[in-house]
């Protein structure tokens, strides 16, 4: 019996005769492919609970989509590729480093948010659930203590690494000496706190895992 056969028309357009059995199994393939689509954990309802993030008291369900997990899961990577949704080592990292990261999430996350089209995020509830914690991450977190410390880190670090009694010192040790550390350092703590939650909703919402 043939599988499938392969011929031409009169007017030499090609024919592709598949063989029953052949076709039926292609229906049971793709309709166990939707049972198992529907019975997924992905279109189960998740919940985000606000305060975890430190954002809210509030907790949002949310049903995603395929394009929702995209969204999930484009932000997962960028804050589990940075220093941004791992917790920060003040003794090994280089604080102008996280900077760095934290400034580039901040662009990269609104850019991601703009491209959306303004029907879907209308249209679709986790959609806009998701581009509501998002902005609130990036205005109740990172925007005040990046306001706040960043440019006179940045600017105290600079005038100092350059100064004789500097020079040899390392970026780790050089940081410490910054004249308000422990301030910085304990505002800086709470918002590496709120990303790592953060870092965690985004995997629940694109992968799945806790």
């Amino acid at each position: 019996m043939e599988i499938f056969k392969i011929s031409f028309d009169e007017s030499y357009n090609i024919v592709v005769v598949l063989s029953p059995i052949i076709l039926l199994i292609t229906i049971l393939l793709f309709a166990g492919w939707r049972l198992v689509l529907k019975s997924s954990r992905f279109t189960e309802n998740l919940e985000i609970d606000e305060a975890e993030i430190g954002i809210g008291s509030g907790k949002i369900k949310v049903k995603p989509n395929y394009g929702d997990m995209q969204i999930a899961y484009q932000l997962y990577v960028e804050l589990s590729t940075r220093k941004i949704g791992l917790k920060i080592d003040f003794d090994e990292d280089s604080l102008i480093e996280v900077y760095n990261s934290w400034y580039e999430f901040f662009k990269i996350t609104r850019s991601h948010i703009k491209e959306l089209p303004a029907h879907k995020i209308r249209e679709n509830k986790t959609t806009k659930a998701i581009v509501k914690v998002a902005i609130e991450v990036l205005n109740e977190g990172l925007r005040p203590h990046l306001t706040k410390w960043q440019s006179r880190f940045r600017k105290w670090y600079e005038i100092n690494s350059i100064e004789k009694d500097h020079v040899h010192k390392s970026p780790q040790e050089l940081q410490k000496e910054f004249p308000e550390f422990n301030k910085m350092k304990e505002d800086m703590q709470k918002v590496n706190k709120q990303l790592i939650e953060y870092r965690k909703v985004m995997k629940r919402l694109s992968i799945g895992d806790k």
